[in-house]
């Protein structure tokens, strides 16, 4: 029995219950694969929920405001994802009367689609052939194969992209796709793989040369860089605080956080005033202020590690530009910020 129709066998008897799995619908499997791209199943299904429920369509979904979209995204990450997600339900709604393209080459000009997406729309909603390579590929075929190419290189891409082209199943394509990334999210894992009991475990080059904790092979990552953020959590005579709303291209683009100071190191209460407050929320203000978090809460993102202080700044002045701090609650915030609204008693 060849590796194609061992991998299927496998999938018709352990695949999970999910619900993008039981629909031909292109929205919702566009809307699935969106939300999965970097999350996990088990973190992604309760979003993938929320939203076919909030927006049913993708009309629904292109006449939500941002904010909207960014609030139901909280604590998903990768913000990027979901403004793009939000921007081509609008084209689809609006320039293509909700019909998602049927095929992968006009998928994939779709914002925040791109070759593994629009693989999986095109083969799953419409059965086309056309392969998929997610991490969970990589790493099935870079296991079963012994293949060494770092798949974060462009002649790994390749490579791998052309070795899963030519074992897709023609005839089932959807079910292929689905197959292997399903194998490798439950079976070929990357720690501990349920070896003894794989079904391709007689013919796996990695687990016959002894390989499998070394594959596949990727290349070093980006440097990691430090930063220190001192976020301002104002909080006036009338308890009102301040929000603002990062605009800028970046992390957390367009979601909210308290005025943000970022210093050179992490500061002690006492080296407080080492901040340059004139462009600041605080310039000509009288407050009193206190740490709220004596050890640094450090947020890791994929290329920056953000070591952050949260200082509560207290005036008998009324602030500008305020919110009142029982509307907290419905703004997108990133998470950093999401779980100190939640831990602090205001």
């Amino acid at each position: 029995m060849d590796f194609k129709k061992k991998l299927t066998n496998w999938y018709s008897n352990n695949k999970r219950d999910l619900p993008w799995r039981n629909t031909e619908n292109p929205y919702h499997i566009w809307l699935s694969e969106i939300i999965l791209q970097q999350t996990q199943v088990k973190q992604g299904l309760p979003y993938y929920d929320a939203f076919v429920r909030q927006y049913p369509t993708v009309f629904d979904l292109a006449n939500a405001s941002e904010k909207d979209v960014l609030k139901l995204w909280q604590g998903l990450g990768y913000y990027s994802r979901a403004r793009n997600l939000h921007s081509t339900a609008k084209y689809v709604a609006h320039e293509l009367n909700g019909k998602f393209p049927d095929n992968y080459k006009d998928l994939i000009k779709l914002k925040g689609v791109g070759d593994y997406t629009a693989s999986a729309i095109a083969s799953i909603a419409f059965n086309e052939v056309t392969a998929v390579v997610d991490g969970n590929v990589y790493r099935v075929l870079s296991r079963y194969y012994g293949i060494n190419t770092p798949i974060n290189s462009t002649k790994g891409i390749k490579e791998f992209k052309e070795l899963a082209s030519s074992l897709i199943d023609k005839n089932e394509p959807a079910t292929f796709n689905q197959a292997i990334m399903e194998f490798g999210a439950t079976q070929c894992k990357p720690k501990n793989p349920y070896c003894i009991v794989c079904p391709l475990n007689e013919s796996c080059v990695a687990l016959q040369k002894n390989l499998i904790d070394s594959l596949p092979v990727k290349l070093k990552k980006t440097k990691v860089k430090n930063r220190f953020f001192n976020f301002l959590v104002c909080i006036d005579k009338s308890k009102y605080t301040i929000l603002e709303k990062r605009t800028s291209k970046g992390i957390w683009q367009n979601l909210y956080q308290f005025p943000l100071i970022e210093s050179s190191k992490s500061l002690s209460p006492e080296e407080f005033h080492l901040l340059n407050i004139e462009d600041s929320v605080l310039h000509n203000l009288e407050f009193d202020y206190s740490l709220y978090n004596t050890k640094d809460k450090i947020h890791k993102l994929s290329h920056q590690h953000l070591h952050t202080k949260f200082w509560i700044i207290e005036t008998e002045e009324l602030l500008k530009n305020t919110i009142s701090i029982k509307d907290l609650k419905n703004y997108p915030v990133p998470v950093l910020i999401g779980d100190f609204i939640e831990a602090f008693n205001f």
